[in-house]
């Protein structure tokens, strides 16, 4: 296996350090990685891995860097961009029933060991992709071009009454849940550039969250609710960024000229991990990110 993995002692002693410490690779992943995802019991990291045995899938590591797995390994067609259960039981993602070379795109479920593989959300000639379940399991956020752009819909947690939450000419995509399930976070080009807005989770209160010409997307919600993390090439290179939820403290915590992209929190919100290239391949790195206590 080409792995190469550190010892969880390790990782424990590089999660002590300061907030802007250099990150630290867990995990050497040969190969076009993306659309990164921490278990919520912390256990293991999902992601999309291109190009092995010619086609995207669905793969797992540990979080030390060990076991690498790829969960559908006798699937015909591509799959990506997987999320977690609340329980981490369960991974919801895209699977793209190709036609020729033409992408079909649907939603299916899985168990988190690649078995028991469920279509949830059939294409009907729309895209369906960027399924998220909600925190408290109670709904799925997705992006559907079911009314002829990308636009955030949602749904009860077994496929039924789906319902749009945006309805603009751009795109607007990549939702990410608040901690309470109160509100959506998302990727949206409705400015001229793709930016990140914030809306309630019955699609009221659209706001604009970054303002700057170049491109933010990829929003993640810390699971204690106190920041979103994003990734930004507003420096010349894809950076990662914090933010309070309200927009404002926008900081680069990557800062590194190698590309830095796919977020994700750990449960505790006390690190953050992210894909990056500046080694030379691509790894996972983790960080330790110090986050200030709530105001009264």
């Amino acid at each position: 296996m080409h792995l190469r993995h550190i010892s969880v002692m390790a990782l424990m002693a590089m999660c002590s350090g300061s907030a802007l410490a250099q990150p630290t690779r867990v995990a050497k992943v040969p190969g076009f990685i993306q659309h990164l995802q921490w278990s919520p019991d912390g256990k293991k990291f999902l992601f999309t891995r291109g190009n092995f045995g010619g086609k995207m899938g669905l793969w797992t590591v540990n979080v030390d860097g060990a076991e690498l797995t790829q969960l559908l390994p006798k699937a015909p067609v591509p799959q990506f961009d997987g999320h977690w259960s609340a329980d981490s039981k369960r991974i919801i993602f895209v699977y793209d029933i190709l036609q020729g070379t033409d992408g079909k795109l649907q939603i299916d479920i899985i168990n988190a060991d690649g078995t028991g593989q469920k279509n949830l959300l059939p294409h009907k000639n729309f895209f369906e992709e960027s399924p998220r379940f909600s925190p408290d399991g109670k709904k799925i956020a997705w992006t559907s071009t079911r009314n002829k752009n990308q636009d955030i819909w949602v749904m009860d947690i077994d496929g039924k009454n789906p319902k749009a939450l945006t309805n603009d000419l751009a795109i607007d995509n990549s939702p990410t849940w608040s901690p309470d399930a109160k509100q959506l976070a998302f990727t949206s080009a409705r400015a001229g550039n793709l930016d990140i807005w914030v809306m309630n989770a019955d699609g009221s209160g659209q706001k604009r969250l970054t303002d700057n010409p170049t491109m933010d997307y990829w929003p993640v919600w810390s699971p204690d609710g106190k920041k979103i993390a994003f990734t930004s090439n507003r420096d010349g290179n894809y950076e990662i960024y914090l933010m309070n939820p309200d927009g404002s403290a926008q900081t680069n915590i990557s800062r590194h000229p190698g590309n830095d992209n796919w977020a994700t929190w750990s449960p505790d919100s006390k690190r953050l991990a992210w894909i990056s290239n500046r080694d030379g391949e691509y790894g996972i790195y983790v960080i330790n990110v110090k986050t200030p206590p709530r105001p009264k």
